[in-house]
């Protein structure tokens, strides 16, 4: 059935949403979308809306259909908001809510960072995650990269975004489809085994493990010996990177970086482990050495960007002035040609990337392509590009 013929009740027919947007920036484009910094008439609020030719959905009506109305239920105070979803003749629009602030890039800022920092954002995933979970959906792409700062308060929460691999569970509660970035991707994932949302509690055991040293447990220039350390489930806690972190810190990550999916720790296990529940994550100052890793291993990637906080920051600073002129210094971002990364079927990425640039000084790890795999029904492009 095509998209707008007798269409779910939550979406809103429009023929020209800029009756009630107002179009000020170009944050990113993709394949065959657009997510454009955009401000409500009526009430003058920043949103991101993403913009898709239904031209190029044709085929996928049904699938399309039952993933957003699942995302549009999706109501958690860590989890990136669809606030609201309008159809024309030619798009859909999904209205999102607007966040900014990479984690890396507020972690290297810092002047101070400890473990207990480190737990709190662990929290607030798991907690999010594991709303997810009981949901039903597999988020199956987290990263650093998807999680963003609500704000650019000190005490800002954090935010998961892009759902474009996300899936729902069904009755079989296991999933076939490869999918992810490698370096995130649990062992069963790459031996291309049956997995279930334990996948999503493994990234979460990644994350947590680079949010404490900088780098990523897993790297090699080779894939193949990169996919072989996962299937592994090989790392280690490298001296002198790991000497001041706790051994509570460590079994935490332990029970979630755990091969067997079986014995994994869930999100509600991991919520009560005393480096989350407790008051075993130290108090001690790691911010050197972790901000240091950090700017070796993760330069910025800009063939992704679902936001661009250039673009925000600027349109933030001429209604503070009252000015439809250009901050000096400010510069409008240019529309990527490079590829985008998007969960159907992704295409290769070329080698190198041209995004891929170090620190003054540093070597960085290469920017990990995602694993290809089938269509899966479920699959939708929500929140990147």
């Amino acid at each position: 059935m095509p998209l707008g013929q007798d269409g779910p009740s939550w979406k809103k027919r429009i023929e020209d949403i800029q009756r009630i947007y107002d179009f000020r920036d170009v944050l990113g484009t993709g394949a065959f979308s657009e997510v454009v910094l955009a401000e409500e008439k009526a009430t003058q609020k920043l949103v991101a809306i993403k913009c898709i030719a239904k031209k190029a959905l044709e085929g996928k009506e049904t699938s399309i259909e039952n993933e957003i109305a699942v995302l549009h239920k999706i109501k958690h105070p860590n989890i990136v908001a669809l606030d609201d979803i309008y159809e024309s003749g030619t798009h859909l629009y999904l209205i999102m809510q607007l966040v900014s602030g990479e984690l890396f890039d507020r972690i290297v800022e810092k002047g101070f960072y400890t473990e207990r920092d480190a737990s709190a954002l662990i929290r607030q995933i798991l907690d999010a995650v594991k709303y997810l979970h009981d949901m039903g959906i597999v988020h199956r792409d987290l990263k650093p990269e998807n999680l963003l700062y609500y704000s650019m308060d000190e005490d800002s929460k954090i935010m998961i975004s892009d759902f474009g691999l996300s899936k729902i569970e069904g009755c079989g509660s296991v999933m076939s489809t490869a999918c992810g970035t490698p370096g995130y991707v649990a062992p069963e994932v790459l031996a291309q085994k049956p997995y279930s949302k334990a996948v999503d509690c493994w990234s979460i055991g990644v994350i947590a493990y680079i949010l404490l040293c900088g780098y990523p447990p897993f790297y090699d220039e080779n894939d193949a010996k990169l996919f072989e350390q996962i299937l592994q489930a090989e790392y280690e806690f490298d001296s002198p990177y790991w000497d001041d972190i706790s051994d509570s810190a460590k079994d935490f990550i332990q029970h979630l970086m755990e091969k067997d999916p079986g014995k994994r720790f869930t999100c509600e296990q991991a919520l009560q482990h005393p480096w989350i529940a407790g008051d075993t994550a130290l108090d001690k100052n790691i911010h050197q050495s972790v901000s240091e890793q950090i700017k070796k291993n993760f330069a910025k990637s800009k063939w992704k960007q679902a936001f661009n906080a250039t673009a925000v920051v600027r349109h933030m600073r001429k209604l503070q002035l009252g000015t439809s002129q250009d901050i000096p210094g400010q510069t409008t971002p240019t529309t990527s040609n490079e590829p985008p990364s998007w969960g159907l079927c992704p295409r290769p990425l070329p080698t190198p990337l041209p995004s891929l640039h170090a620190w003054p000084g540093t070597a960085p790890h290469p920017q990990p392509q995602h694993v290809q795999g089938q269509f899966s029904k479920w699959m939708f492009l929500f929140y990147c590009l």
